[in-house]
């Protein structure tokens, strides 16, 4: 297996290599398949490394973006079919996966510690749509992009913190009480602050948005949790492959945003990674440290820096379609998820090796993943 990991890596090199040998000599229409190629192998070969096994899918994503920039009319429509349709429909079973794994004692979490809720998603709340706005006005984008940069701000929490929040010896319980409750409050704060925020770049309807986050986000996971309730024994079978049908459907999600935004990407793409870097990185950062000040242990402060910094795409990218923006205001959101999913794979590892006081392998028992996940 190792030779097939080698020889992945080697044709990863060589194709890549040629790809920008092509770019330099000013044949980048050329390179198309061999960057998709090069990429595709990089992908097996991070899959090879357990430590950065998650990052496989991350650059699954770059290749879903890749061929999205090179062939957008793949992405665009079939016959007389637009597949910006598909959107919301994967969405929504996304989400639904989500509230498959949902129990009763994810709520019950609420009423045990209610100080880190409440810290976690005050500064969930305030520091993401405020920087989001911060940033928008300061890069100057044009008002439906900059809309989008305030958008990803405003959205509840992402499906990928729980995970991280465990790989980093965070306090995973902590983790899903505030992704659980930030995905609740989602239909009244975020249209909220978008209407607050936004409103000066883009209308923003909020009676339609909050019907759009109930539509795809709150009744996919009621019915996702009374199936579990119900019908655990054969849910229990079905959640094996939620997982990979959510990661197919996120990679769908984004590849037909880049699609449809595709000639705006091009000029604004560099700007906008910087963009949301900053605003990624910038929420791990002051989500720490608020949990720090507000007094929680180190374990919890993570979680809230978790938090915090890891939004919700997908329902950011929906909210954008049906604002009727998905190929302008729907790039940030586009841009910031595999970007959160790479740098929050960094931040894991970096924590990882470094437990909280008082927290060591002995700690982490089997079951805590398997709720986590």
């Amino acid at each position: 297996m190792k030779k097939v990991y080698l020889i992945a890596l080697g044709a990863a090199a060589i194709l890549l290599t040629i790809a920008l040998i092509l770019a330099l000599l000013g044949r980048g229409s050329q390179t198309d398949w061999l960057v998709v190629s090069g990429l595709l192998c990089l992908a097996l070969v991070v899959r090879s490394f357990p430590a950065y096994a998650s990052l496989s899918f991350t650059v699954l994503i770059v290749v879903a973006v890749a061929v999205a920039t090179y062939h957008p009319e793949y992405l665009l429509t079939w016959g007389d079919f637009e597949l910006k349709r598909l959107i919301v429909p994967l969405m929504q079973v996304i989400m639904f996966g989500m509230g498959t794994i949902m129990t009763t004692d994810d709520f019950v979490g609420v009423i045990k510690m209610p100080r880190g809720i409440i810290v976690g998603l005050l500064a969930h709340y305030v520091i993401m749509p405020g920087v989001g706005f911060a940033l928008a006005n300061v890069f100057n984008f044009p008002a439906e992009i900059a809309a989008g940069v305030v958008l990803i701000g405003c959205v509840p929490s992402g499906l990928a913190s729980n995970v991280i929040c465990y790989i980093s010896r965070a306090n995973v319980a902590l983790s899903v009480s505030v992704t659980t409750v930030s995905t609740l409050l989602a239909p009244i704060l975020t249209p909220s602050l978008m209407k607050l925020l936004a409103g000066q770049f883009v209308p923003v309807h909020f009676w339609d948005m909050m019907v759009e986050i109930l539509k795809v986000v709150i009744i996919p996971i009621i019915i996702g949790v009374v199936l579990n309730t119900l019908f655990g024994a054969f849910m229990k079978r079905v959640k094996t492959l939620l997982p990979l049908v959510s990661m197919a459907a996120i990679i769908c999600v984004v590849a037909v945003i880049t699609a449809t935004g595709r000639d705006k990407l091009l000029t604004m793409g560099v700007l906008l990674i910087i963009s949301s870097l900053i605003h990624n990185l910038s929420g791990y950062l002051l989500g720490y440290w608020t949990g720090r000040l507000a007094g929680l242990d180190e374990s919890s402060s993570r979680t809230v820096a978790i938090e915090v910094g890891m939004q919700n795409g997908g329902l950011a990218s929906a909210l954008a379609l049906q604002m009727g923006k998905v190929g302008t205001t729907g790039l940030a959101p586009a841009i910031f998820g595999p970007l959160m999913n790479t740098t929050g794979s960094i931040l894991d590892n970096y924590w990882r090796r470094r437990p909280p006081s008082g927290v060591g392998d002995a700690d982490l028992k089997p079951e805590k993943k398997a709720n986590a996940t």
